[in-house]
């Protein structure tokens, strides 16, 4: 039985209608990521990773995930020979943009009871922005098209490959100080759900091989 797709029409939004829902999208991801940093129950290894380089150099998490993902489009491009699309150098400064500004304006919990509340918030937001700017269609996030160039280089499955990525990121991160915690692995049992429930609002499902249909979408970070 087919799912209902309730948003699947804006996944044939004229290309002005595409970029402000990829801009929209990017929000709600740089919204999400907020709620979970200031949750402070644990992070995403990714986000791990660029909070605990904060700990060490005078930069915003928001300016860190910046440079982070320049770093990787560089060599996506440079040396993996990874297409680039305009989706992904918009997602490598929309994010952390949005992920400073929203500093502000975001809870800050006290009582566990809330700041877990608003962690998995947080996730089941993260699924629906990832839905939301995929549907754009205009290329895959840095982190994502790393992950598949380094799998077409090496013949690596996708699951294999983003695991191993992951997992040194998580390392690093933690290395650094990174907030580790339980909310990590909440977040790793909760987010791929959540982020196909987010896809499916949309009408889009993952292929075998990860990449996610229609053919011109492409995961988010």
């Amino acid at each position: 039985m087919t799912r209902p797709a309730p948003l699947a029409a804006l996944t044939r939004l004229p290309l002005a209608g595409r970029y402000a829902l990829l801009v929209f999208g990017l929000f709600l991801y740089g919204l999400s990521l907020r709620l979970m940093l200031d949750a402070r129950v644990g992070l995403a290894p990714w986000e791990a990773f660029h909070l605990g380089v904060t700990r060490h150099l005078p930069l915003s998490i928001g300016v860190v995930s910046v440079l982070t993902g320049v770093l990787i489009v560089a060599f996506t491009a440079l040396r993996l020979r990874e297409r680039i699309g305009p989706g992904t150098v918009i997602n490598v400064v929309l994010i952390g943009l949005f992920l400073d500004l929203l500093g502000p304006l975001v809870p800050d919990p006290a009582g566990l009871p809330a700041r877990w509340g608003q962690f998995v918030l947080g996730v089941a937001l993260l699924g629906f922005a990832t839905g939301t700017y995929v549907a754009a269609g205009l290329g895959a996030g840095p982190r994502d098209g790393l992950i598949l160039g380094l799998s077409r280089v090496t013949g690596w499955e996708v699951a294999r490959v983003r695991t191993g990525i992951e997992l040194v990121v998580l390392l690093l991160g933690w290395r650094l100080g990174g907030l580790v915690g339980w909310g990590t692995l909440v977040f790793a049992l909760g987010s791929g759900p959540a982020m196909g429930a987010g896809l499916s609002l949309y009408g889009l499902h993952h292929g075998p091989k990860g990449r996610a249909a229609p053919v011109r979408a492409a995961r988010a970070r």
